[in-house]
Parts: C-alpha cells; structure tokens; sequence
C-alpha cells in the first residue's frame, strides 16, 4: 500500500497478535512504525517480528508512562489504540478498575494528548474494540463494559474532532486466532461448539484484523469517521 511511505505509526500493544500484524503491515508498506509493550524492551519478546520499529515501554494504566510516550511526537498520522487486557476477577473491583483503566481511560488519554500531532496532518485513529462492544460476554464484565464505552468513546471523538481533519473509527474483531484464545482453540469439544454458531466456520487471522484497520486509517477511508467494523466471520448474523 503505496500510501503508507513516510507515514509516521503508533500501534500501542504491537508486541504480538493484531498489534504486531498491524504494525508489520505498516513497517512493510514503508511507515515509520512505534509499537509499544509493558516488557523493559523489544528483546524480550522472543518470536515476534519486531524488526524496524520503534519500542516503547508502556504501562496504559500509569499516565506518567502515556505522558512520556506522547511527547515525541510533533506530527502523526495513523494511531492504533489496540493495547487491552481482560481478567477472570472482574467481578472483583479492584480487577474491574484496572481494566477499565487500560482499555478506555487509557484510549482516552492517549488520544487526547496526540489529537495536536494529528491534527497536525489530517490524521486518523483506529480503536480495537471487540464483539463485546455490542455484545454482553457475563463472565468479563469489565472487559465488556470497556469496549462497549470504546465504541461510544470512537463516535464522540469522531463528532469532536471531524473538524480538526482527525477521523476515528473503530475494528470490532470476533474470535481471532491469537494468543488469548489459545486456550479456546486448544479445546477441541468447545472450539467445535464455537465454529458452530460462526457462518464461516473458521477463525480469523491477526493480518485480516490488521487489514481492515488499514484501511480504516488510509485515504480509501477518507469520508469515513465514527464508525465500528465488525469483522467477526458472521457471528453477530446469529
């Protein structure tokens, strides 16, 4: 995709998963291309393709961590707010907090202190949302409740910042062949329940996530803002 030479990329949580096929797909069309992770560096993330990004430790829950990732950048074009988390506790309040934290307050924070950078250059921003922006998952209450906020947090940014030239959307992946649904996958009673209520009868890849997120951010989707893109094998059909 010719139109990502020079771009300048933030992909938060791009270690692994849809964050690093996102930012390789950028790296490889030629962007300019920070990621970061909660790891001290790049190298301790041993099987992931990290080659020729830039590597930010950042802990989304701590402001002081997002304050010093923001400050470098003057100008950029494409914000991928993907880094999140989930927990089996979140009916426990602390547990609840924290990922609210991570996956909303976060996103929120991040994108308020670039919105000057991308403002700068008519820039775009992209969330990671999840199915469960639309739909209830009982078990993760936190989890859920983030992303259906993530998607109400995309459309006001979207109404705010339309006329600064800054365009945000939304990806809202189903059920992604990643290391956190390893653990679905490697059950083969339940995966084969799961594939059932899925019309395409597969999972999806993190590329395929990552496609649509580039799209979302690229001049293909220039008169689109506030908007979520579900991509989820047909599983929301049901």
């Amino acid at each position: 995709m010719s139109w990502m030479q020079g771009k300048t990329v933030l992909v938060t949580g791009g270690t692994q998963g849809i964050g690093q096929a996102t930012a390789a797909l950028f790296r490889d069309g030629g962007a300019k291309v920070t990621i970061t992770g909660t790891r001290a560096g790049a190298e301790d993330y041993e099987g992931e393709d990290l080659a020729g990004m830039t590597y930010h430790r950042c802990r989304m829950s701590e402001a002081a961590d997002i304050d010093a990732l923001a400050q470098p950048f003057e100008r950029l074009d494409v914000l991928v707010n993907n880094a999140g988390m989930g927990r089996r506790d979140e009916y426990e309040q602390d547990a609840f907090e924290e990922v609210l934290s991570v996956n909303l307050s976060a996103v929120m924070n991040l994108s308020t202190r670039l919105k000057p950078a991308l403002a700068e250059v008519g820039g775009s921003i992209v969330n990671t949302g999840s199915l469960s922006s639309f739909l209830a998952l009982k078990e993760t209450p936190a989890y859920t409740a983030s992303k259906a906020g993530l998607l109400g947090l995309t459309r006001a940014l979207a109404d705010k910042w339309a006329p600064d030239g800054v365009r945000v959307n939304m990806v809202a992946p189903g059920f992604i062949a990643t290391r956190m649904t390893a653990g679905a996958r490697s059950s083969e009673d339940y995966e084969k329940k799961l594939l059932k209520a899925i019309p395409m009868r597969r999972w999806g890849e993190p590329r395929e996530v990552a496609a649509c997120i580039a799209f979302l951010a690229s001049p293909a989707a220039s008169y689109v803002t506030g908007q979520s893109l579900a991509m989820d094998g047909g599983l929301m059909l049901r």
